[in-house]
C-alpha cells in the first residue's frame, strides 16, 4: 500500500465516523423531537357532576363547552378514582407514583421533601424539559426535577395573586411576585408564555395547576350572569342525614357548616380565612326553617362553584387555542383533571375525603391525534398513582420500579390488559369526627370500606367520642347514590369474605400495613370479622 493511500484511508474512516455520528445525532434528535408533549392540567375539587360530561343534574346547568370539546376529541375516563381523596396527598400520588404511605403525604401537614424522586425527574433526565404552574400545595420548595416552577403560596388567592419561582421563593407562604388579574387567566397566561419560550429542541411537560374551584368558588366578573334567575335542582340524597340508613357514626362535612360560614364571613368580612372570602356576601338565613337555610346555602354554593369553573372552561379554550394556532396541538397530549372528586350537595356534604362515589370519582379526558380515538370513553379502574406511568411510557422511558402506578395507554385505545385491576384501593388517614379515618376498595359494581377512625386527644377525642367501627358495603348497581349499607344482608355475604381477603391482599402487596401503626393493626384485627 502506498503512503498516500495509507494516509487518506484513516482520514475516510474519520470521516465516515464523523458523518455516521452526525447522522445519529440527527436521528436521535428527530426522536426527541417526535415524543409527545404532555400538557397536564389540573384544577382543585372541580368534581364530575359540574362537567357536563358526566351527565347529572347539573349537565344542562354548567357552561363548559370546551370540556365538552376535549371529551369529542378524546378520551373520557368513566372510573378514575383518587386513593386518599385530599388535596396534597393526592398531588404527591401524581408527582410520586407512590400512594400516600409511600411517599409520606398522608395528610395536609407536612409535605413532600424537595429531593423526592417524582416522575418530572424521569421526564427531564430523558431528555424533556418539565415546568409547573400555579397551585403546588406541598409545603417544601419544588423540586429541580422541574426546570421551571411559578407556584401560588399556600392555596393561594383568586384575585392578584402571588406566584413564586425560584429566583424569589423565600419559604412556604414567603417571597414571590403579584401578578393583576383572576387567578385562572393568570395561570393560563403564564402556561402559555412558557410554552411559548421554552427550549424548542426538547419535548415538554407542562404541569398547569389551578386554584379553582377551591373554595371560596370565586369567580370573574364575565361569569357573574350565569344563573341569576334560575333555582339549581338539589341532589336526591340532599337532605339525607344518612345516619338512619348507612349506620354511620359520623356526620361528613354538612353543608350546614357551610352555612355557618357564610354568616361568620358576613357578620366580619374584614377578619376572615383567605379561604372564606366568599363573593357576593352578605348572606343571611333570618326567618328561614332549617331547610329552608340549607336550600339557600346550596343556592349560593352551587352557583358560585359552576361561575368558578365556567372560568377554569374558558382558559383551557385559551390553551387549546394556542396549541392549535402555533401548531402544537397534533403532538402535544392534553389532560384535563381535577385533583380528587368532591360533593356538590350529595348525602347533605361539601367537601370530599369519604370513599363516597362523589368525592373519589376524578374527572379525567386526554387527547392526544396521533393515537387515541376521538368521542370515546373507558371505563376500566384507573388510579392517580398511575398517571406517573402513563407519561413514562408516552415519553418512552423506563418506569422506575420504586414507583407504584400502572400505565393505562393501552387501555385509552380500548386494548385493556387480561391482567389490569378489578379493585382500587382507598385509604383516608387524617382522623375527625366528622370524618374518621378508613380504608376499602372500590370495584366495577361492589364498594367496601372499614371506619377505623382512632382520634387523638390533641385533636379533641377522648375513650368515650371515639367515632364507631364499622364496615360499609354498597352495592352500586342496585343503589349508586350509597343510600343504603348492606354490610349484613345475607345475599352479599360470600362476595364480602372476597373482597374482605382482597383487601388485605392489596394491603400487602402495596406495603400499607400499619406496622408503624400497632394500635391502629390491633383496632383492625379486633373488628375484621364484625
Amino acid at each position: 500500500m502506498s503512503k498516500k493511500i495509507k494516509w487518506i484511508f484513516p482520514l475516510a474512516v474519520v470521516f465516515i465516523s464523523f458523518i455516521s455520528c452526525k447522522e445519529t445525532k440527527k436521528t436521535e434528535s428527530k426522536t426527541i423531537a417526535e415524543r409527545p408533549n404532555i400538557l397536564y392540567i389540573m384544577s382543585d375539587d372541580h368534581t364530575s357532576q359540574a362537567w357536563g360530561v358526566y351527565g347529572g343534574i347539573l349537565k344542562d346547568y354548567v357552561h363548559t363547552p370546551n370540556i365538552s370539546r376535549l371529551a369529542d376529541e378524546g378520551v373520557v375516563l368513566d372510573n378514575c378514582l383518587v386513593s386518599n381523596s385530599i388535596c396534597s396527598p393526592s398531588r404527591a400520588t401524581i408527582l410520586t407514583g407512590q400512594y400516600s404511605h409511600i411517599n409520606g403525604v398522608k395528610i395536609l401537614a407536612g409535605g413532600l421533601p424537595p429531593k423526592h424522586p417524582t416522575i418530572a425527574g424521569v421526564l427531564q433526565r430523558g431528555g424533556y424539559q418539565t415546568a409547573i404552574i400555579g397551585k403546588w400545595h406541598l409545603k417544601q420548595e419544588p423540586t429541580d426535577e422541574f426546570d421551571y416552577y411559578s407556584v401560588l403560596p399556600g392555596q393561594g388567592r383568586y384575585w392578584n395573586p402571588i406566584l413564586k419561582t425560584k429566583e424569589n421563593w423565600e419559604d412556604y407562604m414567603g417571597g414571590g411576585k403579584e401578578y393583576e388579574g383572576f387567578s385562572t387567566d393568570v395561570i393560563a397566561d403564564k402556561t402559555i408564555d412558557w410554552i411559548e419560550n421554552r427550549d424548542t429542541s426538547k419535548p415538554f411537560m407542562m404541569m398547569c395547576h389551578f386554584k379553582a374551584t377551591h373554595e371560596p368558588f370565586d369567580y370573574p366578573e364575565r361569569f357573574s350572569h350565569l344563573y341569576r334567575d334560575e333555582d339549581i335542582p338539589v341532589p336526591s340524597t340532599f337532605y339525607d342525614q344518612g345516619a338512619e340508613t348507612t349506620g354511620r357514626s359520623f356526620k361528613g362535612q354538612s353543608v350546614d357548616n357551610l352555612k355557618k360560614r357564610y354568616l361568620r364571613a358576613s357578620e366580619d368580612p374584614d377578619n376572615v380565612p383567605g379561604y372564606m372570602q366568599y363573593p357576593e356576601l352578605p348572606f343571611s338565613v333570618d326567618g328561614l326553617t332549617n331547610d329552608e337555610a340549607r336550600y339557600k346555602t346550596y343556592q349560593k354554593y352551587v352557583k358560585d362553584f359552576m361561575r368558578c369553573g365556567a372560568a377554569i372552561d374558558d382558559n383551557i379554550g385559551k390553551l387549546l387555542d394556542y396549541l392549535e394556532a402555533s401548531g402544537l396541538a397534533e403532538n402535544t397530549i392534553v389532560i384535563y383533571t381535577a385533583d380528587q372528586g368532591y360533593f356538590l350537595g350529595e348525602h347533605g356534604f361539601f367537601d370530599k375525603r369519604l370513599i363516597y362515589e362523589e368525592s373519589i370519582h376524578m374527572p379525567f379526558v386526554i387527547r392526544y391525534p396521533k393515537e387515541l380515538p376521538a368521542g370515546t370513553r373507558n371505563a376500566d379502574l384507573i388510579e392517580n398513582v398511575d398517571f406517573s406511568a402513563l407519561f413514562a411510557d408516552y415519553a418512552g422511558l423506563e418506569y422506575p420500579e420504586t414507583m407504584q402506578g400502572h400505565s393505562f395507554r393501552e387501555n385509552l385505545k380500548g386494548n385493556t390488559p387480561n391482567d389490569w385491576r378489578t379493585y382500587a384501593y382507598y385509604r383516608y388517614w387524617d382522623h375527625s369526627i366528622d370524618r374518621p379515618g378508613h380504608f376499602g376498595i372500590r370495584g366495577e359494581r361492589y364498594k367496601l370500606a372499614f371506619y377505623y377512625g382512632n382520634g387523638l386527644k390533641e385533636n379533641g377525642f377522648t375513650k368515650e367520642n371515639q367515632p364507631k367501627k364499622f364496615w360499609d358495603f354498597f352495592d352500586l348497581e342496585k343503589d349508586p347514590q350509597e343510600t343504603y349499607n348492606a354490610y349484613n344482608d345475607e345475599e352479599y355475604q360470600d362476595i364480602i369474605k372476597e373482597m374482605k381477603a382482597e383487601i388485605l391482599k392489596q394491603r400487602e402487596a402495596l406495603a400499607d400495613t400499619d406496622l408503624d401503626t400497632p394500635e391502629i393493626h390491633e383496632i383492625i384485627k379486633a373488628h375484621w370479622n364484625d
